[in-house]
């Protein structure tokens, strides 16, 4: 039997060593009983998504007696009532249990979850989780632009979105189950298109919930995303919160190069 030459044994190590920091984490989600459940996709998008808006609600309750709060919330005198708050995540747990609960059963059922042993390389991982994200942002942009512009459209599907102004992190989901399904169906194509592994489809949902949340939150601090990354590239919370109250313009959720390039970029004023 020919033993394997040196550039095989290169290419090995140079795969393992990639995998290295990934792969003691994925073996131990592997090994949950959870993380191979029909209840898991759910269960995980809902935990996930209460607990990113938890803190804002938290912020929302302090924000009148803090003078720091009122100073990086974009609009201070507003503030979401108990029933606001109480309407969308009602609406959040309605739509997952009813709509998106039997849709995840019906999809396990058909092909239940092969989990791979390896972990993927880092690189591969970051490099998906920017692709999803791009992928995500032009695609929502699209949409987003058809259900403003058609009156039918924004009426029968996403005109419920925008009954809470301004946003708040709460109402992030509140959203018909159209847009819902919408969005959903652009998660599972852009992570089927590039083939992405369980753990970067993990990440991936887990960030991209996060920055739906901050979008929404109505606070820019310091450290919100909009500011980490450089040349204006990303519009964030500042521009997503001038869209709830200027319905034409930012219709990108993420990035700025789609309302640059179709003229419907609105720059938030100094603070």
């Amino acid at each position: 039997m020919s033993s394997p030459n040196s550039s095989q044994l290169h290419a090995a190590a140079g795969c393992s060593s990639g995998q290295m920091f990934l792969q003691p984490v994925w073996d131990r989600l592997r090994r949950e009983a959870l993380t191979q459940s029909p209840f898991f996709p759910v269960i995980f998008a809902i935990t996930t998504y209460v607990s990113f808006c938890l803190p804002f609600v938290v912020l929302d309750l302090l924000c009148p007696w803090v003078p720091a709060l009122r100073r990086c919330k974009i609009q201070p005198d507003s503030a979401p009532s108990a029933r606001q708050l109480l309407s969308c995540l009602r609406q959040t747990l309605y739509q997952h249990l009813v709509f998106v609960f039997p849709l995840t059963l019906l999809h396990w059922a058909r092909s239940p979850a092969l989990l791979p042993p390896e972990a993927p390389a880092l690189p591969q991982l970051l490099g998906h989780v920017v692709l999803c994200l791009l992928l995500f942002d032009a695609e929502f942009f699209a949409w987003h632009v058809l259900h403003h512009r058609v009156p039918w459209l924004y009426r029968t599907f996403h005109k419920v979105h925008h009954q809470n102004a301004p946003s708040f992190a709460l109402a992030t989901q509140y959203v018909s189950a159209w847009e819902l399904f919408s969005l959903g169906f652009f998660d599972v194509v852009n992570v089927w298109l590039l083939q992405c592994h369980p753990l970067t489809v993990l990440v991936f949902h887990t960030l991209n919930i996060w920055l739906s949340v901050e979008d929404h939150s109505g606070y820019d601090f310091p450290w919100s995303t909009h500011r980490l990354v450089p040349f204006g590239w990303y519009g964030g919370v500042v521009h997503h919160d001038l869209h709830h109250s200027h319905f034409n313009y930012n219709f990108a959720p993420y990035f700025t190069h789609w309302d640059r390039l179709w003229g419907t970029l609105r720059p938030p004023r100094a603070r």
